[in-house]
């Protein structure tokens, strides 16, 4: 089985609260922490539209938090 593995990194004023945020969503497959002034989540699947779905569900998330947390 193959395993696809991907990690986005983004800066934010406030990462702590933006990383808070985020996670409350994740899912098991995600990793999502606040480290330098940035957020970084990891994610992992074994599909390739799983992925897709999950990085698209993840950056939308990411935007409504970055709003949130102004």
């Amino acid at each position: 089985m193959i395993q696809i593995r991907g990690t986005i990194i983004t800066t934010h004023e406030n990462p702590e609260c933006v990383a808070a945020a985020v996670s409350v969503d994740n899912l098991p497959s995600m990793v999502t922490s606040a480290e330098n002034g940035c957020v970084k989540t990891a994610i992992t699947s074994s599909k390739i539209r799983s992925m897709i779905a999950s990085v698209d569900d993840y950056l939308v998330n990411l935007a409504l938090a970055e709003e949130l947390c102004r």
